[in-house]
């Protein structure tokens, strides 16, 4: 409650003078919250407000509900309740009758106030409060005692006994006894029960106090007034009390009031009543009644209002008519900063808005902002009866109370579909949470179709799931869901009420209850019924119970239903096909292709069900019946709407008498049937090859079903379907599309036939294309003008009046941002473009949907309209034959102007052949089409140790190699690592590839591939500008594969190597490299001409032709922009017919020799033989005016014997003789025969030899490291060739994680272990649990608690979670964390308490740590939690645990103590031995081993034990003791051999 501030000092009995009683008035400032903080104790005035089982919601002041239980009522009631539970579990009648148990509903009614007191406050999950109540009268009067009872106080009581001439009331004052007698009850005599709350008036006290006398006469009540002689104090002041009081003080959000002579009231503001709000003055006496009571904080709450101002009377309750209503346009009348707002709604009411529902609930609360609203809108939330107002709320989205709940609940909720999330598993059933605030429960027969024995291992907390509402009570406020798939997978319409099960219709349901008179199937909400024995099956059953269980989805068809009884008969055996002997229906002629006239009767999703007229016989129209074309269907679906009459109408389909009629609407069928074509009736009617229409009734992975007319149902497998090859039945057809078979295969003996639907084996009628293309257009139209006449929207009327091909005069609206534009039409004005039969035109797609498509005829603007497709059967398409708005056609026009087309042009088409050249638009490019430098966003979807897969924003995929990834890459690390699955990049294309696919068989899609951009990540080719320049110049260059590089084209490139005797070495697009020779840098030679060019610089260059990979390249000018002139001073030489004998030609010095010098020319295209003479003499002289530009310089003259041109065939001349590739020695070698040369040339092929057997010897060293199993990998890539080998093998990927481990890469060792979890079988369990383990130990030394705690959880969802839970226990216990240990054992003991071994393993490590006494409490806990069976083993293990960690003697006496119990257990015996002689002296062992030898068992077995005992003496004894273990098995002999003779 709020604190006393300046209007609201607080009372006492302590009077006070003036000045001291005014002084905290002024020192106090004003408040104006209602309720700041409840605190246990505070005594409240209530009323009731529902009333349930087990607990009573009472309404508190300012809209707070609290909750009364069951056993806070009274001290009478409580024992009542607790004897019958105790006479209930005993199973001895109890002396009291069961009658005078009353529930909760018989003792409170809603609206009836009662005095509460707060008991308890819980915190729930979510943080919010409840407020537990007790009317206890112990606890509700517990300020009274005997000497304050005077004659006239209001008390309130429990009914304690009923006498027999009155009622004994239970005041909660010890030592008085109160008495009501029946005639001061008169008016409740019949209503009063033990338990039942009564406010009553005392009249007179008798025998000192210690017994009174009541009166529960409502006038009496209501007139009594509580009076200063009854000497109140704040202790004994109680909530409902009537007094005189007198203003105080009148403040903004209330009044503040003294009654009693010395106490001080607050009264707010709703408390007030509203017409008299503004006439309170000062001094004024007015009559009030005590709302609550805080004795720690001395605040005492009062109301005016007038119905509380009658205690012991019921307060009105309204009607939840208005909650959920939203109200607009409410203004704000009053505003109190602490509490909330007043509002006034448009039809006057004024209602309340709490201060936390005047903003969104995660934000803070901006006062400004709500008074800156003229007019607000809210929601009624809920009704305030203790003040009789509205709580409204002005969030977007607020949260539903109880009646909101129940109102959507049964608007949205009940049958549609929902998803929910799991919150927890219980016995009986599982809860899940469909929104914020609402809950179901999904019954434990629900959770499944069959009854689940383990939910948990299907559900986990937090799952999302599909469920269907079942059943909704909003009295008791419970959602029932079910999870079975049966139900929430039917398509036959439910029954909802008993009105819905209508005679003949069949729906799902479950099974409740089996008996010997049948089974109770129930369906949704209450409906349930009878199935009689005789309707359970077409085959007698005899017990119902072993056919049948309780939870079982059945499907069952109304024989009877009585509405006003709420009685249901139900079959079974009707449904299954047997006759049922129902009340007899109207018989009706049923002839297959018959017409009639039906009528709609209702629509459901998958069709309509119909009336056939005038017989009133309910039959079946399916969805996929209304039409041919499948678009057209869903149409007329929407469409047609109930009591609709249908013409047409052929029936039926389906003869059996037990199922609905099933009716088509399918003018091809319809068609096929009047103009007699080829229908078997039976099995015996159908040959191979002949032809069949029908339509698909099933679609299975392995092909179709064809259903015929007459029932007659064929397979068409997958190979027959199509001519195309069919990897998806699915995307080839759809339930009900129509078709043409052809008969292919029959089995006489089982009834069966094959078909075939391939287009090629099938062939179609002539013209029967353009008149399913007329029927399907004359069924839109009547779709539209069904439409149109029954809509009220203009559109829908102007639409209609539109048709293809109409000329409309069109005036530009907007002009939208991205380029389209949208038009407006002022008239309408139609025209045709006459058109010549029979001749043939090229069309253009404009519009395409899946049935019909729009095309333009030639460059005019005449549209018309075609089909999709040719042929009934023929309903997949390749990507590249589907017709897309652009495509041409080859059409030739059947008729020029068509009557059923609104006189547009008929046609038939065929594709047109396509166009080599490749369009692609600037501004749309189709799906993968990417130009280079194009920065692309996508989603990683695959990690490759050598390339990165990521799936672009239009759904292709590129892909990004490992050098792409990273700048810097160090060693043994794997830049692929640093990519995660799911994470989003921004790459720029690179280039592209043509992969080959897999998808298709080759025969299929012959030379079929697929386009895959490449990506960089790398910041530089990010930040490079060049990327987007490489388009410049060559127009669009597609990554399709159709567009490549070719001599003569100019493009831009990127310098990736300069190199002296080469040239420049260019990246060029499509992936490729060429090479720039030294004479192809320019028209004009220049001395060092690489000294232009640096490394990533961008070129243009030409292509001027191809030498073995490699694209040979020029960037003369002359080639690079041949339309501008450019002086060429040193021209291009091609061939030889560019030379002539005296020319005068300059080029750059190659080699230089002591004989002649090579001069390196144009490259020609000649074979070898003319590289090697080419027959050109060329003659060096020097020219002093080009000295400068000169390369090679030449101080004077030098007479030089003739040396031939070489024009090579592409390798470089090398001043280093000995970098030549032996190749290349051939060449010159008979004009070079200089002695250096040839030495140089020798010590060439002498490296060469010594660098081969040195790559032989290296070769031979890796062979004998591969064949050796036992050396173990050095590198990455040797453990990925190993890995390759055994992918499944634990062992490898725990040594390659190792191996990074050991170069601290912690990175790459988890992306390799989450590797071998992705690539390990699902199979190999062991294998998958030894990387799981190596992975938790690499996060408990390496990582982090979260990370390993994360890692087990994931490994505990993929392996058994009892090995995972064991292997983290033991990487706890061997790093010493004590404590994170001993938790998993707990948490193991609890989850895992039938398993021995955990048991054991948890023992072993409390007696590792030295807690004995821990673990003698956790052997006790085993034995109760583990069977009897596996008690024994338990203990000796247990003892055997003693003995190895703990104490020595703690272990003998366990064994001891199992032994004396079961003296015949020898492998336990064999254990003591083994022990004691381990650990214990030769006393002892003697002495286990002399009691060993005396037992009653088998001779077998005494002889294994004195077999051990001799060989102990032999080993640790002396002859002596020896010899006497001789003379007792001696002894043991004869002694048997006494009682066999015997």
């Amino acid at each position: 409650m709020a604190s006393t501030e300046e209007d609201f000092p607080r009372g006492g009995k302590t009077k006070q003078t003036t000045e001291s009683k005014a002084e905290p008035v002024r020192r106090h400032t004003e408040v104006d919250n209602l309720f700041e903080s409840l605190k246990v104790g505070t005594l409240l005035l209530g009323c009731v407000k529902e009333v349930a089982d087990l607990e009573v919601t009472i309404n508190l002041p300012s809209g707070l509900l609290g909750y009364l239980n069951i056993s806070n009522i009274s001290d009478s009631y409580t024992k009542i309740l607790s004897d019958h539970l105790d006479s209930a579990s005993s199973e001895v009648t109890h002396f009291m009758p069961l009658k005078e148990i009353f529930s909760l509903a018989s003792l409170f009614s809603p609206g009836m106030l009662v005095r509460c007191v707060v008991a308890r406050l819980d915190t729930a999950k979510g943080g919010s409060v409840s407020i537990q109540l007790s009317i206890n009268p112990k606890e509700v009067n517990k300020g009274l005692s005997t000497g304050s009872l005077k004659a006239g106080l209001i008390l309130s009581g429990c009914v304690e006994s009923i006498e027999d001439h009155g009622y004994l009331v239970d005041l909660g004052i010890k030592g008085t006894k109160a008495f009501l007698p029946k005639q001061a009850a008169k008016d409740k005599t019949n209503k009063l029960k033990v338990g039942q709350y009564v406010t009553s008036l005392l009249e007179e006290v008798k025998n000192d106090e210690r017994v009174v006398r009541l009166s529960i006469s409502p006038t009496a009540v209501a007139q009594a007034v509580a009076d200063t002689a009854h000497g109140w104090t704040l202790t004994s002041l109680l909530p409902g009390l009537l007094v005189k009081a007198q203003i105080k003080k009148v403040t903004l959000h209330g009044l503040i009031l003294e009654f009693l002579s010395s106490f001080t009231g607050l009264v707010d503001f709703m408390h007030l009543e509203p017409e008299q709000a503004s006439t309170f003055n000062e001094g004024d006496n007015v009559k009030a009644c005590v709302l609550y009571v805080e004795p720690s904080t001395r605040l005492v709450g009062l109301s005016l209002r007038s119905h509380l101002l009658q205690p012991g009377g019921d307060v009105d309750l309204v009607a939840t008519e208005r909650i959920g209503e939203v109200a607009h346009g409410c203004k704000m009348t009053a505003l109190h900063h602490l509490s909330g707002a007043m509002l006034e709604l448009p039809d006057q009411t004024v209602v309340f808005v709490h201060r936390n529902h005047m903003k969104e609930p995660m934000e803070a609360f901006n006062l400004n902002r709500v008074m800156a609203k003229p007019e607000h809108t809210c929601r009624i939330m809920d009704f305030s009866p203790m003040e009789q107002v509205h709580l409204v709320s002005l969030r977007t989205f607020q949260p539903w109370n109880s009646a909101f709940l129940v109102a959507c609940v049964l608007t949205q909720f009940v049958l549609p579909l929902s998803q929910g999330t799991v919150t927890s598993l219980q016995n009986h059933g599982m809860m899940v949470k469909v929104t914020d605030y609402i809950r179901g429960l999904v019954p434990r027969t629900h959770l499944s179709d069959i009854i689940l024995k383990n939910p948990e291992k299907q559900y986990a907390v937090g799952m999302i799931i599909k469920c269907r509402v079942l059943s909704v009570d909003p009295r008791a406020k419970k959602l029932t869901l079910t999870r079975k798939r049966a139900l929430i997978d039917s398509s036959l319409p439910p029954f909802l009420t008993y009105e819905d099960a209508r005679r003949g219709h069949v729906s799902h349901g479950f099974i409740v209850c089996v008996k010997d008179f049948g089974c109770i199937v129930c369906f949704y909400g209450k409906v349930k019924g009878l199935v009689p024995p005789n309707e359970l099956s077409t085959e007698p059953v005899i017990v119902p119970e072993n056919v049948f269980y309780v939870g079982q989805v059945v499907k069952a068809k109304v024989l009877n239903c009585d509405v006003k009884k709420e009685k249901l008969l139900l079959s079974f055996k009707a449904v299954a096909g047997g006759d049922t002997e129902g009340p007899p229906k109207p018989k009706f002629d049923f002839e297959v292709g018959k017409k009639v006239e039906v009528k709609v009767v209702s629509k459901f999703l998958t069709g309509l069900e119909v009336s056939i007229l005038p017989e009133e016989t309910t039959a079946l129209l399916p969805m996929m019946h209304l039409s041919d074309h499948v678009s057209n269907c869903l149409l007329l679906w929407e469409g047609l709407q109930e009591g609709d009459i249908i013409s047409n109408i052929v029936l039926p389909l389906s003869l059996n008498p037990a199922c609905l009629k099933t009716l088509t609407k399918k003018p091809t069928l319809k068609s096929f049937l009047e103009e007699g074509g080829v229908v078997a009736k039976e099995f015996s009617d159908i040959s191979v090859g002949v032809q069949l229409i029908g339509w698909v009734n099933n679609i299975m992975p392995y092909g179709v079903f064809v259903e015929f007319p007459y029932g007659l149902v064929g397979l068409a497998p997958k190979a027959a379907m199509s001519d195309k090859f069919v990897g998806d039945t699915a995307a080839h057809f759809q339930l009900g599309h129509t078709v043409v078979a052809k008969v292919t295969n029959l089995d006489e003996e089982k009834h069966r036939f094959l078909v075939s639907l391939k287009v090629s084996e099938v062939p179609s009628p002539e013209r029967d294309g353009q008149a399913r293309l007329i029927r399907g257009l004359q069924e839109r139209k009547a779709v539209m003008e069904m439409m149109a006449s029954r809509g009220d929207s203009d559109l829908l009327k102007q639409l209609s009046a539109v048709t293809i091909g109409q000329r409309m005069k069109m005036s530009v609206d907007e002009v939208r941002e991205d380029g389209s534009v949208t038009f407006k039409s002022d008239e309408l004005s139609a025209a045709t473009v006459l058109v010549e039969a029979g001749s043939t035109h090229t069309a253009t797609v404009h519009h395409a949907d899946r049935d019909f498509a729009v095309i333009s005829l030639g460059d005019t603007a005449q549209l018309t309209v075609i089909q999709t497709t040719n042929h009934l059967n023929e309903t997949f398409r390749f990507d590249a034959e589907k017709l897309t708005a652009g495509k041409t056609l080859t059409i030739t026009v059947t008729k020029s102007s068509c009557e059923e087309l609104e006189g547009l042009p008929l046609v038939s088409w065929e594709l047109a052949p396509p166009i080599s050249k490749r369009l692609i638009s600037n501004s749309k490019r189709s799906k993968g089409m990417y130009r280079y430098g194009d920065v692309v966003k996508g989603k990683v979807k695959t990690v490759k140790p050598t390339c990165v897969l990521v799936t672009l924003e239009d759904g292709s995929t590129g892909c990004v190699h490992v050098s792409e990834i990273q700048e810097v890459v160090c060693v043994g690390t794997f830049p692929t690592s640093l990519l995660k699955i799911g994470s989003e990049v921004t790459a720029r294309v690179i280039g592209g590839r043509e992969g080959n696919s897999h998808r298709f068989l080759p025969f299929s899609h012959p030379n079929f591939t697929y386009s895959m951009p490449e990506l960089s990540l790398l910041p530089s080719s990010l930040a490079m500008l060049w990327l987007h320049l490489l388009t410049r110049g060559v127009g669009c260059q597609s990554l399709s594969g159709v567009h490549k590089l070719e001599k003569g084209h100019v493009i831009m490139g990127l310098v990736q190597k300069l190199d002296p005797n080469l040239g420049l070495l260019v990246k060029l697009p499509f992936s490729a490299m060429g090479t720039v020779a030294m004479e192809d840098l320019a028209d004009k030679y220049k001395p060092k001409p690489l000294e232009r060019y640096s490394k990533d610089q961008l070129v243009r260059c030409c292509i001027v032709g191809e030498a073995k990979s490699n694209w040979q390249l020029s960037l003369r000018s002359s080639r690079t922009n041949p339309e501008k002139a450019s002086v060429v001073k040193d021209p291009e030489i091609v061939s030889l017919d560019d030379l002539s004998e005296g020319q005068i030609v300059r080029g750059y010095v190659r080699t230089v020799n002591g004989t002649a010098e090579n001069v390196s020319k144009k490259k020609t295209k000649k074979g070898k033989g003319e590289d090697s003479d080419s027959g050109v003499e060329v003659y060096f002289r020097e020219e002093e005016e080009e000295n400068k530009c000169e390369p090679a310089e030449v101080e004077k003259p030098v007479p030089v014997q003739p040396a031939r041109l070489q024009v090579t065939g592409g390798f470089s001349w090398d001043a280093a003789l000995s970098a030549l590739k032996p190749a290349s020695a051939a060449l010159g070698g008979e004009d070079s025969s200089d002695g250096e040369d040839g030495e140089a040339q020798k010590k060439s092929h002498h490296v060469q030899e010594i660098e081969k057997r040195e790559a032989e010897k290296a070769l031979t060293k890796l062979e004998t490291e591969l064949m050796d199993p036992g050396l173990r990998p050095q590198t990455a890539a040797s453990f990925e060739r190993l890995l390759l080998g055994s992918p499944d093998s634990s062992l490898l990927w725990l040594q390659f994680m190792a191996f990074h481990l050991q170069a601290t890469q912690i990175e790459q060792a988890r992306a390799v272990a989450e590797r071998a979890l992705k690539t390990i079988s699902f199979r190999e369990e062991q294998e998958k649990l030894n990387v799981w383990v190596a992975l938790l130990n690499l996060e408990n030394l390496y990582g982090t608690e979260e990370s390993l705690q994360k890692v087990f959880e994931r490994a505990v969802q993929y392996c058994e979670p009892m090995p995972v839970y064991q292997q983290l226990a033991d990487i706890y216990a061997k790093c010493q964390k004590t404590k994170e240990a001993e938790g998993l054992y707990k948490t193991m003991v609890k989850r895992f308490r039938q398993e021995k071994a955990v048991w054991l393993s948890y023992g072993t490590f409390l007696l590792q740590q030295g807690q004995s006494d821990a673990a003698s409490a956790l052997l006790q806990r085993a034995i109760k939690s583990l069977p009897n069976k596996d008690n024994v083993d338990l203990i000796a293990k247990f003892a055997q645990l003693e003995f190895r960690y703990g104490d020595v003697e703690r272990g003998k006496a366990m064994l001891d103590r199992i032994l004396t119990s079961y003296p015949k257990r020898t492998d336990l015996w064999s254990v003591f031995i083994d022990l004691m002689v381990k650990h214990g002296s030769q006393k002892e062992v003697r002495a286990v081993f002399d009691r060993v030898i005396h037992l009653s068992v088998a001779v077998k077995r005494i002889k294994f034990f004195f077999k051990r005992y001799l060989e102990y003496e032999k080993k640790s004894g002396t002859p002596e003791s020896i010899q006497a273990v001789k003379d007792k098995a001696l002894e043991y002999v004869e002694s048997k051999g006494t009682e066999a003779a015997r």
